[in-house]
């Protein structure tokens, strides 16, 4: 499938590092790919707390966030499960959940569904379709390595936000367009955002 033609969920969750969130849908709209965003009441705090960005969960505004996106992001509230993008009927190609709270894991390992984010969660897993998470938490506790396991074993794949350094960072964006870049390759959305390794000789 041509990458223009990719649609991708992003959920927001409220754990730190709400700038990979932001990134990546900067991301995947150079990349030409439409984006379904939804963003945690506890996502939108971490927003305001972390970034300075004044977002209403309960009315998201996509112009708000990503100004001149060209009606190639709909956001929708936690709280609208009959939203499209609930169902597996409706085409979306791959999922993120970036930041993934560990509230949000849980839910996700345990099929809670309690909310959109969870939903569509769900929905890409039982669908075989791809599904990202990104923790943001240190250090993980047993529960939280038990939640990644099974997730990892549902179908999830889980991307830790731990950027690397080979590519000798040299700014906070380089380090985040790091991870983002991890999560891009694991949706099909093949991006250079960053140097890859290309060895050490």
């Amino acid at each position: 499938m041509d990458q223009s033609a990719k649609r991708v969920f992003v959920g927001i969750t409220g754990a730190s590092g709400a700038v990979y969130g932001i990134a990546l849908v900067r991301a995947l709209l150079r990349a030409g790919t439409e984006v379904v965003l939804c963003v945690s009441e506890s996502g939108a705090k971490v927003l305001r707390l972390e970034m300075d960005f004044e977002l209403d969960y309960r009315a998201p505004d996509p112009d708000a966030l990503f100004p001149g996106h060209g009606g190639r992001v709909i956001a929708f509230p936690p709280d609208r499960v009959e939203a499209p993008v609930s169902s597996g009927s409706y085409r979306t190609d791959a999922a993120a959940i970036c930041p993934c709270s560990m509230g949000t894991l849980s839910g996700v390992a345990h099929g809670a569904s309690g909310n959109l984010i969870e939903r569509v969660a769900d929905v890409m897993l039982k669908e075989g379709r791809p599904l990202v998470l990104v923790p943001r938490e240190a250090p993980y506790s047993l529960v939280h390595l038990r939640n990644m396991t099974l997730a990892a074993e549902a179908g999830a794949a889980v991307v830790p936000a731990s950027p690397g350094f080979y590519h000798r960072p040299k700014t906070i964006e380089d380090l985040v367009g790091h991870v983002v870049q991890k999560v891009t390759d694991r949706l099909g959305v093949r991006l250079e955002l960053v140097d890859r390794w290309g060895g050490g000789g």
